[in-house]
């Protein structure tokens, strides 16, 4: 079976540059809430039998998430989606309903210039013009994939410490992102 927050965090990687990709071997019914929400963003979604194609706008739209148990929204995409709406015109929100301690990554990507404040569950994220490079540190799996993502879509180079956490959920996560246009290189691990 596919993984699902996989194929949604190259989906969303894809969406917060601005480009195109079909994902083959996808399965888009277990993708449902991930797909509404980046169609939601402004993205435009076509699916069919083990496959989503993606197609970004120029800049994502403000949307609102609240982490759900499947087949609802996973809490496991909320910082990948929180990465990508930095840059999001408007303000965004994120209400995490799973987990508490669930935005552990938001203090890295402030150090890139995002514009997020935290209270309780709810993660309010301004939408900001670019992010920058800078060096930071992946505490967790899902918030290190994050990292990752705003590094993509910084002015300059991003570094990722830690990024064992990142290898442990995602295979060869580089590899494919390299492929689609990135330039990410994994040093000292």
């Amino acid at each position: 079976m596919p993984d699902r927050i996989e194929a949604g965090t190259i989906l969303c990687a894809v969406a917060s540059t601005g480009g195109k990709v079909k994902l083959n071997k996808a399965e888009p019914e277990h993708l449902v809430p991930i797909l509404h929400k980046l169609e939601e963003s402004g993205a435009t979604i076509n699916t069919g039998k083990n496959y989503i194609i993606l197609e970004a706008p120029k800049k994502l739209k403000n949307i609102e998430i609240k982490t759900m148990p499947y087949p609802g929204f996973p809490t496991d995409m909320q910082s990948v989606f929180a990465s990508i709406l930095t840059t999001a015109k408007g303000t965004s929100l994120i209400i995490e309903n799973i987990f508490e301690n669930r935005y552990k990554y938001v203090n890295e990507l402030r150090k890139m210039g995002a514009k997020i404040t935290v209270e309780g569950k709810i993660c309010v994220i301004k939408g900001t013009r670019r992010l920058y490079g800078a060096n930071v540190e992946a505490t967790d799996l899902r918030g290190g994939a994050s990292l990752i993502i705003a590094g993509l879509n910084a002015k300059g180079t991003t570094i990722v410490n830690n990024a064992k956490y990142i290898l442990r959920g995602y295979e060869n996560l580089d590899k494919k992102l390299n492929s689609l246009g990135a330039n990410i290189e994994l040093k000292n691990i």
